[in-house]
């Protein structure tokens, strides 16, 4: 064997291994690209369904906010219309006139007196507009007791007797305030036909 011989068998093992080698190293790089490949389809994978899942809350938070927004509207639109009808019914009583008012007031100042048992030193105020109305009521059915002056209200009388120290509230005022209180869910039914 010659030494050329050696030199060619050496080179040709040597290409050989450097083929191998080559071999080997295009298995593990495709290997590794198949990884990475996987790894990032898999990443892509979980962005997108991160990404749809973030869209859906953002979906869900929109409309939950846009039905939030709705239902404070309506309601909005609800008091609104109850405060109207409640100033359309303030603007009846303060404009009961003639016979149908006088009667109303009789009626609460004779509740007030009875509330005060009769007392003799009962001071009756009233609005002011009444108060021809209610000195004739006193003059005619509650002598003792005297005009007091001018309360801001619809109409009706308020009443306070020093003796028995009470005052008795009987304005149309605080009646409708207890009526409306009393009948608001009843009045918001037939308005809105819940």
């Amino acid at each position: 064997m010659s030494l050329e011989t050696v030199v060619e068998d050496i080179r040709e093992e040597a290409r050989a291994r450097a083929e191998e080698i080559r071999e080997e190293a295009d298995a593990d790089a495709e290997e590794i690209r198949e990884e990475a490949d996987a790894d990032a389809e898999e990443i892509v994978a979980e962005r997108e369904a991160d990404v749809e899942r973030q869209l859906e809350r953002e979906r869900e938070q929109k409309l939950s906010s846009a039905k939030l927004e709705a239902k404070q509207k309506r309601l909005e639109a609800r008091r609104d219309v109850l405060a109207e009808v409640r100033d359309g019914v303030e603007s009846r009583l303060a404009s009961l006139e003639g016979d149908r008012r006088a009667d109303l007031t009789l009626a609460l100042l004779s509740a007030a007196a009875a509330e005060l048992d009769d007392a003799d030193d009962a001071v009756v105020y009233a609005r002011s507009s009444d108060e021809e109305l209610v000195s004739e009521l006193l003059a005619d059915e509650f002598e003792s007791f005297e005009y007091g002056g001018e309360y801001d209200c619809l109409g009706g009388v308020v009443v306070e007797s020093e003796a028995a120290r009470v005052r008795v509230n009987n304005t149309f005022d605080s009646i409708l305030d207890a009526v409306w209180d009393d009948s608001l869910q009843e009045i918001s039914e037939q308005l809105f036909d819940q």
